[in-house]
């Protein structure tokens, strides 16, 4: 259970804070629901039921400032997950965003930067399903790691190359 003013990281939306914890009836039924805004953009709310529930299941605790450059120092350990198969990769990239899964994150960036900078040598570019993909796994994780970190958000690449 999470409280009011906890910092959580809820899906592919980044680090939000529980505003607060509130009964709702969105589908004829009284629910309590966590009320989550996103740090970085304060024109959206989240409503997700405290109780089961598959959005429930996007919600988790952000990390602590140990454990983001503890991340960040093994990130060269992490492996390539290219999936040549086009459908099959848009799938298991999908799985991926949804579960949050820190290391698979760092994997799957470290994965599509390194095939963006391929392509581009080649005078080509990523699919734009990639590019998507790539863009939100950077904006979740970086998001994170800013909050953890306590540092603005751009400046999160420059910290990673400097203590990779």
């Amino acid at each position: 259970m999470y409280n009011v003013n906890d910092a959580v990281v809820y899906a592919s939306y980044g680090v939000c804070t529980v505003k607060s914890i509130e009964n709702r009836d969105f589908s004829g039924e009284t629910l309590e629901y966590y009320v989550l805004q996103p740090v970085n953009d304060i024109r959206n709310t989240f409503y997700v039921p405290t109780k089961s529930g598959k959005l429930h299941e996007k919600i988790r605790r952000v990390c602590s400032r140990e454990e983001a450059e503890k991340l960040i120092e093994g990130m060269n350990e992490e492996n390539n997950i290219w999936i040549d198969d086009e459908p099959q990769r848009k799938e298991e990239y999908r799985r991926i965003l949804e579960r949050g899964d820190k290391h698979e994150l760092i994997s799957l960036i470290k994965t599509l930067s390194s095939r963006s900078r391929e392509l581009l040598r080649k005078k080509k570019k990523l699919h734009s399903a990639d590019e998507r993909i790539l863009h939100d796994a950077e904006n979740v994780l970086y998001d994170e790691f800013a909050y953890a970190l306590d540092i603005p958000k751009e400046q999160v690449v420059p910290y990673i190359k400097e203590h990779e």
